[in-house]
């Protein structure tokens, strides 16, 4: 336990210390904040199919950050006022619009972060924009929120659906994957899924020979999944864009129905190290798809997965290192500026180079706002290979920054 005690408190410090900051202002009496305090909030799913990937866990993570930033700064911090405030949007847009204004308006929050579901995060873009006040998209996947839908006070932190086609769709037709059928979600998440990964299949010299919405959410997918083996050319990958619970149900069914039996192949769009657990890597063996971060990729990452664990009970996801990776950034903008207002904090942040517990060679383009970093390949071990709960994946290539990512797009108009 001594020795356990030693490694976090070493994490900590290693972890403050990679965090990219400038000393700020020398204390908080020379800072000007709203009611001298700084509120950061979460709002995600916290009962649904997405609550595992995120959820409250997100929560810990942000709390985790605001720790870690006072105990960096100690008196010289900004303001030791701060807290984190959290919503349950059921990844519904209509509530989303809803929490995120009760969020800016009523709790005093300066920054909003998480928000899965992409047509509730784009929503909540939209009340950034309005309330012109700071908003860091996490688990939203849609690139809109970096094209036609991009403003000045959101930004796109983690993964997006470009970055999932082009290492998962590309890298698997390549390798031998050539007539798919590609199954989605019917909302903004799915749909853009589906635009990118068609694209990227098509781009490396495969066919998409069907493709079918799904309701979102679901639990029933065999009327999908039966049709997979009788299409004409029969589809060799059948690629599921599911995300969370749904992509649970669906890989359950699958093998259920022994498609890869009838010669039909797995290729996973999104997934999270929560999916696998609840599967079990037997269920996934030999899966290959695109992963933001994974928690035991170096002893950067897995110190500071040891930190999360004894705080949760659980190994982190992408999205909880990436909720950790945001917080801490804003905070140090706001350190370094001296100040909450938010188009100073966007000035300080807009082409920051960052590399911290989540970025790797990460970067705050300036253009859309898009925060791009290193991704990689993964692909998910037989059970046989599994030697420690959690640690599930292992990482066939490092996918470099300036390639994970699209180039800005001419939709964005800042």
């Amino acid at each position: 336990m001594r020795r356990t005690a030693v490694l976090a408190a070493a994490s900590a410090v290693a972890l403050l210390a990679a965090g990219c900051g400038g000393g700020g202002p020398s204390g908080s009496g020379d800072s000007k904040l709203t009611d001298d305090k700084v509120v950061l909030g979460v709002l995600n799913d916290q009962s649904g199919v997405y609550a595992e990937l995120s959820g409250k866990n997100s929560v810990k993570a942000v709390e985790m950050a605001i720790a870690d930033f006072k105990a960096k700064y100690g008196d010289k911090a900004v303001t030791k006022n701060i807290s984190v405030e959290s919503a349950d949007h059921q990844n519904k847009p209509d509530i989303a619009n809803t929490k995120a204004a009760e969020l800016y308006d009523r709790k005093g929050v300066d920054a909003i972060l998480d928000v899965p579901t992409s047509s509730a995060a784009l929503k909540v873009a939209d009340v950034a924009k309005a309330k012109k006040k700071l908003y860091f998209n996490i688990t939203g996947a849609t690139t809109a929120l970096t094209g036609a839908s991009c403003n000045r006070y959101t930004f796109h932190y983690a993964y997006d659906s470009y970055m999932l086609a082009h290492g998962t769709g590309t890298q698997a037709t390549q390798q031998g994957a050539k007539n798919w059928y590609i199954v989605y979600p019917d909302y903004a998440f799915g749909q853009d899924m589906e635009k990118k990964f068609s694209a990227a299949v098509e781009g490396a010299g495969g066919k998409v020979v069907a493709k079918d919405a799904t309701p979102f959410p679901n639990d029933n997918f065999s009327t999908f999944l039966l049709k997979a083996p009788t299409l004409n050319p029969k589809p060799d990958t059948l690629g599921t864009m599911q995300a969370g619970a749904d992509l649970v149900n669906l890989v359950k069914q699958y093998n259920e129905f022994k498609l890869r039996d009838k010669g039909v192949g797995l290729a996973v769009g999104l997934m999270f190290l929560t999916d696998i657990h609840s599967l079990t890597p037997a269920a996934l063996a030999g899966t290959t798809y695109t992963d933001a971060w994974y928690w035991n990729f170096d002893q950067q990452n897995r110190e500071w997965a040891d930190r999360f664990l004894a705080e949760t009970g659980t190994r982190p996801t992408f999205a909880h290192a990436a909720n950790y990776s945001a917080a801490m950034q804003y905070l140090e903008a706001v350190q370094a500026a001296g100040t909450d207002d938010a188009d100073t904090v966007v000035k300080g942040l807009e082409g920051k180079e960052i590399n911290d517990v989540f970025l790797r060679n990460g970067k705050i383009r300036a253009e859309d706002h898009r925060v791009v970093h290193d991704a990689y390949l993964a692909q998910v071990k037989p059970q046989a290979e599994v030697k420690e709960d959690w640690d599930y994946v292992k990482i066939l290539k490092t996918i470099p920054a300036a390639e994970a990512f699209a180039q800005p797009s001419g939709d964005c108009k800042m």
